[in-house]
């Protein structure tokens, strides 16, 4: 489609040009139309009659009309953005304010509607005025062409005498027809993120949320699926699925009575954070991410996982991420310059491709030994470090690798030289006791503060002005908001600390990524407590879990994926005995094949190797090279879930370029006379001929029987194949060819 020079406009009264408001006069007469949002595979129909706010008709597959709608006696009277004081209340308001005379009702109006055509996407804006108060929000619907996403979130803003009161302030609203839905969402804690639950939508309410302040994947996570034909399934049946991106505390709500439908709502949650909105500001809800399916619950995460390679993680994007070792589980704080240079060494032999010196490098009145102390001092330690990083990236190219670092710039610790020089840049309340966290002494740096926010800009800029070699920055975030106060807010807006603490960390962020476009940098907040799409446009990658036991990892990378893609989930090979786990052994090829299902990285001591990890391993990274293209932007079809306890999981990757593919079989559970479930393939082109080679083949033994075997993709998907896994912990990749 062509892109327009500027947005084509609907006008609804006669004071409007472009969508530029010249009256505050309400029209007396008003909008009667429709708004088709559409994506490749599906669209949404939003409508409004006179006098009234704006209507969401329909959300599912390309296939209805508005007049089919009418005619087969569908329900059209649901508010796209419920509003308090409008809707009945047996539903719930998506939007309530108090006015400055304390009127807390709202009556909105459609006003205008514009579009904008661009380059990837076309954004839909409908403008809706309150009938009493000069009070506008505008609710926007981004539609992109080439997947299936829409966006949608609201603009906010107002021109009373006096700031008002955002009480609720929800993204978005979706209604859903009653049958037999499911839902299905995610929950955990550190070191077991992202456990599936699923569950029928009965009558009443169900609350989804999170309350952590600076991390909000841990515990609920901000995505769901509906799953339309009842028990969710993998491969079949319409299926819509939700993310909301934002980072901070959220709050998605499902409403279900004893009418015909469930009513959706999600956004930041309102406890704690009514928001204070002053005249002439605009305040900028999170964008919800929507997609809708008839391929199941794998459709559903395909679309996600396409978006998000060509617009919800910017840098990454197509791209795959380097083969590397990590120091924290082989080291934690115990750094020195000779145990950097012989990991570095080591994980270059094996053939590796980025070395990343975690925890314990920085300090200088205090060194950084353990939690407790130096978070904020960020100076290199010359005691362990004498020739400093220098020495390191030097050491890193003579190796022919990259180097990377890890940081932490939103904490502090009380014993400090940041705390003792500017204890008031830590989020507290003045008068009341420091409630510390981490190691005794651990406190949220302030980022609704700029100075604040400057100085955690200038410790990515100083390292990489320094040494613009450093290829790769973990970024952590090991602390929930405890102290709920600022220091720099006013007491009158302290509850807008938890949603500006987030618009503050994305300044900075924006910053860093305007100057530092090419650094890879992963978000990593105690495991996986941001793995959302509110942050992931300035990520390149996430760490999924500090849980690296290769079992758990099964589930733990099992619920990651149905949401997001492989190249942004960091899987790294663990040492065992495995402390985590209750010193729980794996063994070594195992741990290999369902890291390769990630992006592939290590986290040990590789001194400590035994000569058949060293060997398995090496075997590991030269396979994972042939496939990494094909599992990290792959097509993801997960075919037996760890969930279902038939002691077998099993997942695949296609590559939509050329059809070839990865396929990855892990036996979870073994006891005698155990049935193995065949395992049907999914994805294929039915009349082509397929080869399957297995790759990572265990050190000492030969490829399985169906190496080097040719099926038709007819048979691989209705028929299957039966996978040999006879021993404990048994494991299987083949690549499809």
């Amino acid at each position: 489609m062509k892109q327009s020079a500027q947005p084509s406009v609907i006008s609804f009264s006669r004071t409007i040009l472009l969508g530029v408001f010249l009256s505050a006069t309400i029209p007396s007469w008003a909008w009667k139309g429709e708004v088709k949002v559409e994506t490749p595979h599906m669209q949404m129909l939003l409508t409004a009659d006179e006098g009234q706010d704006l209507r969401m008709a329909y959300f599912g597959g390309k296939t209805a009309s508005l007049q089919e709608i009418r005619d087969a006696g569908n329900d059209l009277n649901f508010s796209a953005l419920p509003a308090f004081g409008t809707v009945d209340m047996i539903h719930l308001p998506a939007i309530q304010v108090e006015h400055t005379n304390g009127d807390q009702n709202l009556e909105l109006e459609v006003y205008a509607y514009s579009s904008a055509d661009n380059k990837s996407s076309v954004v839909h804006t409908v403008t809706m005025k309150d009938k009493l108060f000069p009070f506008t929000v505008r609710l926007f619907y981004k539609a992109y062409k080439n997947v299936d996403i829409i966006e949608t979130w609201t603009e906010i803003e107002h021109q009373e005498k006096k700031a008002i009161t955002l009480k609720r302030y929800d993204s978005g609203h979706l209604t859903i027809r009653r049958g037999d839905v499911w839902l299905t969402h995610l929950h955990g804690d550190w070191a077991s993120e992202t456990d599936v639950t699923m569950e029928p939508l009965t009558r009443g309410m169900q609350v989804i949320r999170n309350s952590d302040g600076a991390r909000n994947a841990h515990l609920d996570a901000p995505e769901v699926m509906f799953s339309l034909d009842g028990q969710p399934d993998e491969q079949h049946g319409q299926t819509i699925g939700a993310a909301l991106c934002w980072s901070g505390n959220f709050e998605l709500r499902i409403n279900t009575t004893d009418k015909n439908f469930h009513h959706f709502y999600a956004g930041i949650d309102p406890q704690a954070a009514q928001y204070i909105l002053e005249p002439k500001q605009v305040f900028e809800t999170p964008h919800l991410a929507l997609t809708y399916s008839n391929q199941g619950m794998s459709g559903v995460s395909r679309n996600f996982h396409r978006w998000a390679r060509t617009e919800g993680m910017l840098h990454r994007g197509m791209n795959v991420g380097d083969i590397l070792l990590n120091s924290w589980e082989g080291l934690y704080f115990d750094i020195n310059e000779e145990r950097m240079l012989q990991m570095m060494d080591d994980i270059s032999k094996r053939g590796g491709e980025l070395f990343v010196m975690d925890d314990g490098w920085f300090g200088d009145k205090y060194q950084r030994n353990n939690d407790s102390s130096t978070l904020g001092d960020w100076v290199v330690d010359k005691k362990k470090l004498p020739g400093g990083l220098k020495a390191l990236v030097d050491a890193a190219r003579e190796k022919g690798i990259k180097f990377g670092i890890w940081i932490e710039p939103e904490a502090v610790n009380t014993k400090s030289e940041l705390f003792e020089k500017h204890p008031e840049w830590a989020l507290q309340t003045k008068g009341r006791e420091l409630k510390l966290g981490r190691g005794g002494t651990q406190l949220v740096l302030d980022m609704t503060n700029p100075q604040v926010q400057d100085f955690a800009f200038k410790i990515v800029d100083d390292l990489l002005t320094q040494y613009p070699e450093i290829a790769y920055i973990k970024w952590d975030a090991n602390a929930s908001i405890q102290n709920v106060g600022s220091l720099y807010l006013p007491m009158a807006k302290q509850t807008n600390l938890y949603v500006d603490y987030h618009l503050g960390l994305l300044k900075v962020l924006k910053r860093i990524r305007t100057k530092y476009p090419n650094v890879v940098i992963q978000n990593c907040a105690s495991g996986g407590g941001r793995a959302n799409y509110g942050l992931l446009p300035y990520f390149d990658e996430f760490w999924v879990s500090d849980n690296t036991d290769a079992l758990q990892r099964v589930f733990i990378q099992w619920g990651t994926s149905m949401f997001f893609p492989a190249n942004a989930m960091a899987a790294h090979i663990n040492h065992c005995p495995y402390w985590n786990t209750g010193g729980r052994v794996i063994p070594v090829k195992f741990r290999c094949d369902v890291a390769m299902s990630g992006r592939l990285g290590i986290e040990l001591q590789p001194k400590d190797m035994t000569q058949e990890e060293r060997s398995q391993v090496e075997t590991c990274f030269r396979d994972y090279k042939e496939l990494r293209n094909v599992v990290q932007t792959g097509d993801l079809y997960r075919l037996i879930s760890p969930y279902d306890r038939k002691g077998v999981a099993a997942l695949m990757y296609i590559s939509p370029s050329h059809g070839g593919g990865a396929l990855f079989v892990y036996k979870i559970e073994n006891y005698y006379g155990q049935p193995i479930p065949r395992i049907r393939l999914a994805g294929l082109n039915p009349d082509k001929t397929y080869t399957l080679t297995e790759k990572n083949v265990r050190v000492g033994k030969e490829p399985c029987p169906l190496s080097g075997k040719q099926f038709s993709g007819r048979f691989l998907m209705d028929v299957g194949i039966e996978v040999p896994l006879w021993e404990d912990y048994a494991s299987r990749v083949f690549e499809i060819k």
